[in-house]
């Protein structure tokens, strides 16, 4: 389910949670299990989940304890119990505890499915007025952070611990790496979630009506303005403002900007007095404001006001251990959105996505999963579904490639290619793709080396080599 964040199961039967993982993922919800209390709730105080399952029977803390424990920390959770010998007293008292089913064992996939749909639904929909603002644009869009990365966990957990201060933050990085996901991250980790969330792009802001947009006007304070007009930093409320490619203002908006943060209150265009304003400011680059402070392009004393508490993103080539996590969540996301049945990617396909120079980062990654879903007639993505530049990956035995002291340029060329070709199984058309070679001279080179393996010296050079390979190509 895309935007939906993962289904926590806790059960210690392996059985178990193979079944239900297998069940919900077949129809699109994204799954984490634990296999005691204790886990899970490690797990619940570090991640964000959309519901829980969890087994009565659970050891260490058993369902019950586990259930309340989970409310004490998220009231709202839907929580689902599962018995194998329920009883109606033990039903009753998990729905009195804050349980939103009782499951009792054998039960359908479609019942388990259909329970958990409802369970979400009811978590979702408890609130008119929460639903309301999400539909007007007040609340971030539900998407999640995925990443193994420990330089990006860290980041995560240094954006969670400043969240609930009202510090201005800074968040930076290259197109595509995911700052306004992380921008709303920090709005939901602030001790004000429910508040409005507002974000503007201030590359999109025309000069005219800049100052209108962020602050507002009153009615007749200039040509065309027929009415009252309430800026998006009182829209903003107690909730967050969230400028994004604030290196883009005009520097007489910036300077305005900067005696709104000083002085934590707005000016009305036409106003007679000025509007206290409350809201936390994250400000949104894609390029290094420094460098921009230096070429005159951004006031310097601006800069040092919204750079309390900066927050770099890395981008994905820096981040290469999460490339196949995302490259499965955005294939599940696409053959759901397109109703195809694709199982996975290919070895081959995989180390290409891994190897690749990423410019546009993880938005380039999802267009690239979007386009290979598509492109693929079914079974597994391939290479050629990628429809990447070759030119922009780099060949994976090259990264790791051993040069080893007195071995000649000819002796490295060699075991290159034959390193490539182990790597792709034999595949002669892929290896020349990574190896920016057209097939007709890898065909040569490898004539040459059949060659000189038949030469009286073939033996020292086949040692250096590595017998096994030139046995497998030659």
């Amino acid at each position: 389910m895309t935007g939906l964040s993962p289904i926590l199961i806790v059960d210690d039967q392996s059985d178990n949670r193979k079944e239900l993982t297998q069940s919900l993922e077949h129809v699109g919800f994204p799954v984490e299990c634990a296999s005691d209390g204790s886990q899970a709730m490690g797990m619940f105080r570090t991640a964000k989940y959309s519901m829980v399952i969890a087994n009565e029977q659970t050891p260490g803390i058993e369902g019950g304890d586990v259930l309340c424990s989970l409310k004490k920390v998220s009231p709202q959770i839907p929580v689902i119990v599962v018995a194998a010998n329920g009883t109606v007293q033990n039903a009753v008292e998990a729905m009195h505890a804050g349980a939103s089913d009782y499951l009792l064992k054998p039960f359908s996939v479609e019942t388990l499915v259909k329970t958990v749909k409802r369970a979400i639904h009811l978590s979702n929909g408890d609130s008119q007025t929460k639903d309301n603002r999400k539909s007007h644009g007040d609340q971030p869009a539900g998407k999640e952070i995925l990443t193994r990365n420990r330089k990006f966990q860290d980041l995560l957990s240094r954006a969670r611990s400043v969240a609930p201060s009202t510090a201005t933050v800074l968040i930076q990085g290259e197109s595509g790496t995911g700052k306004e996901l992380l921008a709303a991250y920090v709005h939901h980790h602030s001790r004000k979630p429910q508040a409005p969330y507002v974000a503007v792009n201030c590359a999109a802001l025309p000069d005219t009506l800049a100052e209108s947009e962020l602050f507002g006007h009153e009615k007749g304070s200039f040509t065309g303005a027929i009415g009252r007009k309430i800026g998006k930093f009182e829209l903003a409320k107690k909730g967050t403002i969230v400028l994004d490619e604030i290196s883009e203002m005009p520097l007489p908006l910036q300077a305005k900007l900067l005696r709104v943060l000083q002085e934590k209150e707005i000016d009305r265009i036409g106003g007679t007095r000025p509007i206290p304003i409350d809201a936390r400011v994250i400000a949104i680059s894609n390029v290094d404001l420094r460098t921009s402070v230096t070429e005159g392009k951004f006031r310097e004393d601006l800069y040092y006001r919204i750079n309390v508490i900066p927050l770099t993103l890395p981008p994905l080539r820096e981040r290469k251990d999460d490339i196949k996590l995302l490259a499965g969540h955005f294939l599940k996301k696409y053959c759901l959105a397109n109703q195809k049945t694709i199982s996975g990617i290919d070895d081959i396909a995989m180390k290409m996505l891994i190897n690749f120079s990423w410019k546009g980062n993880i938005r380039e990654l999802e267009n690239t999963m979007e386009r290979a879903v598509l492109m693929s007639a079914g079974g597994i993505i391939l290479p050629e579904n990628l429809l990447l530049d070759l030119s922009e990956c780099e060949p994976e035995s090259a990264a790791t490639f051993p040069v080893n002291t007195g071995c000649t340029v000819r002796e490295m060329e060699r075991e290159l290619i034959f390193q490539t070709l182990k790597d792709v199984n034999d595949n002669r058309t892929h290896a020349a793709e990574l190896l920016g070679i057209s097939i007709r001279t890898l065909r040569n080179k490898l004539r040459e080396y059949k060659k000189e393996r038949s030469a009286p010296n073939a033996k020292g050079v086949e040692q250096r080599v590595g017998t096994d390979i030139a046995a497998n190509h030659l």
